[in-house]
């Protein structure tokens, strides 16, 4: 009971003006602002406890009054929460026709609210809209785990830099079905094997490594598996370099494991090679990752009477 009378007063207070504040001076007129900035946030939190059908209509004052952007955000964040359909119309509304960040906020609710009906109209909302709002859907749709319609934005899109954003989201949601049935788009590579790399797809990377049909994009797998890391992405890239007689490709591997950490790589490929200038290229990578076996290959050189 106790707890319930404080929401009613909170509420109350929300929406009543005080008129007992005596402003003496600039210094007190702040603090009571803010004071009073301070309650009408603690009024908003407490409608999270109330039923829907009582905190809507509160809600939607808040949205149509002359309120703070802070309180607003507040106001949508829970209207996300509302399952009505008048509470998402009215988060759409807003996403649609609101102003500046309020509206970009709503984008970003939506996406936390993951209701689908709500969120299948964003694709509109990304088509029509400028760099700002197509970056406020995807990351709704990132908030709300919807790959598939990422996808789509991706696949029926004839923008270079909106494919790449999406494809970055794809990576990032861990997307890998989806980032593999973009490898046949053209002209579009760089992008999608970083995603693959955000992803963690080792398997697509590899298979991009070990195709010699295009060399700039196998450098560049070659190069993203060390994002990916871990035993068998670190065994596979000393492969690379031991079996391969280009500069390019042993490179891309050095950097890879650069990349990865995997020093005791570097340092098994030094004591396997005779080649002198290979070995101080080694010595080199072995120094740059801060390995502590470099100090001891270094002692080992300069002791050896070779």
């Amino acid at each position: 009971m106790y707890y319930r009378s404080r929401i009613i007063f909170a509420l109350l207070a929300l929406f009543t003006t005080g008129t007992g504040i005596a402003q003496t001076n600039e210094s007190d007129a702040t603090d009571a602002t803010r004071a009073k900035e301070e309650l009408k946030l603690s009024a908003l939190e407490a409608l999270m406890m109330a039923p829907s059908e009582r905190a809507l209509p509160i809600v939607k004052k808040v949205l149509q009054g002359n309120n703070s952007d802070e309180l607003k955000e507040g106001a949508l964040f829970i209207l996300s929460q509302i399952d009505l359909p008048e509470a998402q119309s009215l988060l759409l509304e807003f996403a649609r026709s609101g102003s500046g960040e309020l509206r970009l906020e709503a984008i970003r609710m939506i996406g936390i609210g993951g209701y689908d009906d709500t969120l299948s109209e964003l694709s509109s909302l990304y088509n029509s809209g400028d760099t700002d709002m197509r970056e406020a859907v995807l990351e709704a749709y990132l908030i709300a785990g919807d790959s598939a319609a990422v996808y789509e934005l991706a696949a029926n899109t004839d923008d270079e830099e909106s494919f790449e954003e999406a494809v970055y989201i794809l990576g990032a949601m861990g997307a890998r079905e989806e980032l593999r049935r973009l490898r046949s788009r053209a002209g579009m590579s760089k992008a999608l094997i970083d995603a693959y790399a955000i992803s963690g797809d080792s398997e697509t990377l590899r298979e991009i490594a070990m195709d010699s049909s295009n060399l700039g994009r196998q450098l560049q797998a070659i190069e993203a598996m060390g994002i990916v890391g871990g035993r068998e992405v670190n065994a596979t890239l000393v492969d690379i370099y031991r079996s391969s007689d280009s500069d390019d490709i042993k490179d891309s591997a050095l950097d890879g494991l650069l990349i990865s950490g995997y020093d005791e790589g570097v340092l098994q490929l030094y004591r396997d090679s005779q080649d002198m200038r290979e070995k101080r290229e080694l010595l080199e990578m072995l120094v740059i990752m801060g390995s502590d076996a470099a100090f001891d290959v270094i002692d080992e050189a300069l002791s050896s009477d070779q």
